[in-house]
């Protein structure tokens, strides 16, 4: 669930006028060879390949981070390592058609808590890219009860039972109406899938990029900050969380903090750092959609996606349907 570049790209919408108006704030920014020892037996290497591979070194966690990060990696991405991509079964990052995540919570905006919603639904839909067979979520971001964003993200899961994550196309609105969709989709304009979820994420990997997409400059990156952690939301309280620290190229010690738990997936966020944005959410339900209700989430998506094919004819007019 890519809660993080859906809070950001609402945020940056919702302030264009307050910039106008002189306001300064701080925004979250919502393959090739190179070394031969990824956590999973892949090839990390530099968003660029003709760039040596950095220091592969483990980072500090957020809260002892004063200094900048090493830069981070890419893991070698092979197609022919995905023989059944579209069945993600990942226990920290479970993606099975029907499942539906709700948040709730609050983020920043000039120094004001605004109600934030975010509503992620796995669909039924799948989508070619990069010769991988990936799953379809469709994704609804609303803020104070205005909806802000809808998004379809694109995932799958190697031979390894690691989950990639192969872009995205958000259309943000104001007021109702369309502003802009700033997409990316791996295999175009140089950009490049990464890892969302290690199948075993582990304290001491390298900081890792979720994805790369240069045109957008979307260049979310990640580390595993701590394992057997416990935590409760509205739902319910869960042993044994996964913690990792997101963050991007244009941050500097300022990190969005996710909590995973087994089975559940991703069940509460905060952050970390001087950041004037700032945003918790908590999972308040988690729920299997019946089929008229997962019928409907198709129909939405696949509305999006033919909007997709209108808009944004350099990069999404470039796919394959969805399925």
């Amino acid at each position: 669930m890519r809660i993080k570049q859906a809070t950001d790209r609402h945020i940056r919408l919702r302030h264009a006028a307050y910039v106008a108006a002189g306001s300064l704030l701080i925004l979250l920014a919502a393959s090739a060879c190179g070394s031969d020892s990824s956590p999973r037996g892949g090839n990390q290497v530099s968003p660029e390949s003709t760039s040596p591979a950095p220091t592969r070194s483990a980072d500090p966690t957020p809260e002892a981070s004063t200094a900048a990060q090493p830069e981070p990696q890419f893991t070698n991405f092979d197609p022919a390592k995905f023989s059944q991509s579209t069945n993600i079964d990942n226990e920290w990052y479970p993606l099975q058609p029907g499942t539906k995540w709700v948040y709730d919570g609050y983020t920043t905006e000039r120094r004001k808590q605004v109600p934030h919603r975010v509503q992620v639904t796995v669909t039924d839909l799948t989508k070619e890219i990069l010769g991988v067979r990936t799953v379809v979520a469709y994704i609804e971001d609303f803020a104070e009860g205005e909806l802000v964003e809808k998004e379809l993200s694109f995932f799958a899961q190697d031979d390894d039972g690691n989950v990639w994550y192969f872009g995205e196309h958000p259309e943000e609105y104001k007021a109702g109406e369309f502003v802009e969709a700033p997409t990316w989709i791996a295999g175009i304009q140089n950009a490049k899938p990464g890892i969302q979820m290690w199948a075993d994420p582990e304290p001491g990997i390298p900081s890792y990029y979720q994805g790369w997409g240069p045109a957008v400059e979307w260049s979310d990156y990640a580390q595993v900050d701590q394992l057997g952690q416990q935590t409760c939301v509205p739902v319910t309280c869960y042993d044994n969380v996964l913690v990792l620290a997101e963050s991007s190229l244009d941050e500097e010690n300022v990190y969005q903090i996710k909590y995973y738990a087994r089975a559940a997936g991703e069940v509460r966020v905060g952050w970390k750092g001087p950041d004037s944005t700032a945003e918790e959410l908590q999972l308040v339900e988690r729920s299997e959609l019946a089929p008229d209700a997962l019928a409907a989430v198709r129909t939405d998506a696949l509305a999006l996606e033919a909007h997709a094919y209108q808009i944004s004819t350099e990069v999404y007019a470039k796919t394959a349907p969805a399925q």
